[in-house]
């Protein structure tokens, strides 16, 4: 239950990222600036929750990769079908306004067909086509398809072993981000802009991502391979929370790319470790509108930024940009997530996967990726 509470607030990361990106939200307290400024830390968050619950899920059991795949599929898709066609006129009007949209708009079949796969991720300046969230979704149909095969291998592992994964895992995910911002292969311009063919490829790539799903795979078996007494939640969850809150304050000091896509991937792990003890002081987090919002936190992502668009953009000028607006935007996307979770994403997923075994649907913690 908590950790599905905590999609909830990753997911309000990468909200407030695109109100803050997307000049609704101009000022406020220097704390709330800072985080909103850092909110695509959410999709990594995410990335490495994906890895440590499937794994939560599926570990000890024997894992048919026909229906792993099928459900994963019915897990996703649905939703995103939704998100497409909700987001296909702001898609056709914004073709020649946002940059991001300029290979889009001169490569137009090619680009939607790559959405319509979930392949866009794989190309770098096709990445942010239709709508600027549904990037992750691409790399997270990768990770599903790479999870059965890393399954078992990671399975007969040492707990010594996995820690050491874990922390290549994450060197590899440094270096990575590191070349790219010693060797600048897009220029100092593109760094400054936010966009660029090779940045675009450390941020997006699903096999530079892929380090991230790994690391909560490797933490998921830690998890489950050795009994943990309660007591060790608080240490793991304050020093996750710790290393995120010192990036967060000194965020102008760390590169852009390694903020983005590695540095804060052991803290994520480090939180979710904890959590998954469930301390009895994490109860707050069972809360039933936390829950029903947490399940609902992936129809949010995927649908927020249309949504935001429509509102406050929706006669071509900005509006509705003060408190009362935000808080009525804020009502609109909840209420919107909650009906398409409710009518699009359980329905259709129970539909599309009658025979899911109900052990697995039992335990299974909602994994899937809301993100930036």
């Amino acid at each position: 239950m908590a950790l599905t509470s905590l999609r909830l607030f990753a997911a309000l990361m990468v909200v407030f990222l695109h109100l803050r990106g997307l000049k609704v939200i101009t000022d406020g307290p220097a704390w709330f600036l800072k985080i909103a400024s850092v909110g695509h830390v959410g999709v990594s968050f995410f990335f490495v929750l994906s890895g440590f619950v499937l794994v939560y899920t599926y570990a000890g059991h024997d894992l048919n990769r026909r229906v792993f795949w099928r459900a994963r599929f019915a897990r996703i898709y649905p939703a995103y079908a939704f998100a497409l066609v909700f987001s296909a006129p702001f898609f056709l009007l914004a073709l020649n306004t946002f940059p991001f949209f300029a290979w889009a708009s001169q490569h137009f079949t090619l680009a939607c067909l790559l959405v319509i796969g979930l392949l866009q991720a794989w190309v770098p300046l096709a990445a942010l086509s239709w709508s600027m969230v549904l990037w992750s979704l691409s790399v997270e149909a990768f990770f599903y398809l790479v999870f059965p095969l890393a399954l078992e291998p990671l399975s007969r592992r040492s707990p010594r072993v996995l820690l050491l994964i874990a922390a290549g895992c994450w060197a590899i995910s440094l270096l990575v981000c590191s070349l790219y911002v010693w060797l600048k292969p897009d220029g100092d311009i593109a760094i400054a802009n936010d966009y660029g063919t090779w940045l675009n490829v450390v941020k997006f790539n699903p096999l530079v991502r892929l380090p991230e799903f790994l690391l909560g795979m490797t933490t998921g078996f830690l998890f489950l391979k050795k009994r943990y007494e309660k007591q060790a939640a608080l240490p793991a969850v304050a020093l996750g929370l710790a290393a995120i809150a010192f990036a967060i304050t000194f965020q102008q000091s760390i590169p852009f790319v390694i903020l983005h896509t590695a540095l804060l991937g052991p803290a994520f792990a480090a939180v979710l470790f904890g959590f998954a003890l469930e301390p009895r002081w994490s109860r707050m987090l069972n809360a039933p509108i936390l829950v029903l919002l947490g399940d609902a936190s992936y129809s949010l992502y995927l649908l927020h930024v249309p949504i935001l668009i429509y509102f406050f953009y929706g006669t071509g000028r900005r509006r509705f940009a003060n408190p009362a607006g935000i808080l009525a935007f804020f009502a609109i996307a909840f209420i919107a997530s909650v009906l398409v979770y409710r009518f699009i994403e359980e329905p259709m997923r129970r539909r599309m996967n009658p025979g899911r075994a109900s052990k697995l649907a039992l335990r299974e913690v909602r994994e899937t990726v809301p993100a930036a």
